[in-house]
């Protein structure tokens, strides 16, 4: 497994999950052509071009590219790099009939060529071994102590919280605990909550 900075926007759940077993990075769904009015989303993929960079890995049929196009328009600003896999005609094992064009998508290209693509991509590796699954990560039960869901003002003060981590302000409390038990450690977390706090005591 190889660690990337840039968090790897792919389209479809078994993309994720056949991604994360080969790569330590943050990997967003663009769930097919619903990012094309997904707003969360959409501002979760700029923020991430912003702080990390991004690197576009779809499947290599018409409607990958149609989406992978459309990240490219809306994305103004960080880096964007176009990860791109060979032609390989087939099905992947869990589906009864191929793709339309015919082609295998992320899911049932070998590791080998997806982690090749990367980095002819130009993904910048981390120094050192992948980091081991997170033993102590943030949890709904800690965003409710810390009153960012659940309780009085919860939406407003997760918000700000997420304009001081880079991240959009209309980003849900699932996506936001599934990107900081990427981007930081727990400790680091409770920090920049603290911080905010000893701001708004002071």
């Amino acid at each position: 497994m190889i660690r990337i900075k840039q968090a790897i926007i792919t389209e479809g759940r078994y993309d994720k999950i056949r991604l994360s077993n080969i790569v330590d990075a943050v990997i967003i769904c663009t769930n097919g052509f619903a990012i094309f009015k997904d707003r969360e989303k959409q501002e979760l993929i700029k923020s991430l071009a912003a702080k990390t960079g991004i690197i576009i890995l779809t499947d290599s049929d018409s409607a990958g590219f149609k989406i992978r196009s459309f990240i490219r328009g809306f994305v103004k600003q960080g880096e964007v790099l176009n990860a791109v896999t060979p032609d390989i005609f087939g099905k992947e094992r869990r589906k009864l009939q191929p793709s339309k064009q015919g082609k295998l998508g992320v899911e049932g290209i070998p590791d080998e060529l997806l982690i090749e693509a990367l980095r002819n991509a130009g993904a910048t590796e981390l120094d050192g071994e992948a980091k081991p699954e997170n033993p102590d990560p943030v949890t709904r039960a800690d965003l409710l102590d810390m009153g960012l869901i659940g309780g009085e003002n919860c939406s407003q003060r997760r918000r700000e919280l997420q304009r001081r981590l880079g991240l959009p302000e209309l980003l849900s409390a699932k996506l936001l605990l599934e990107v900081v038990n990427k981007m930081y450690n727990r400790d680091e977390f409770i920090h920049y909550v603290h911080g905010m706090d000893e701001i708004h005591s002071e």
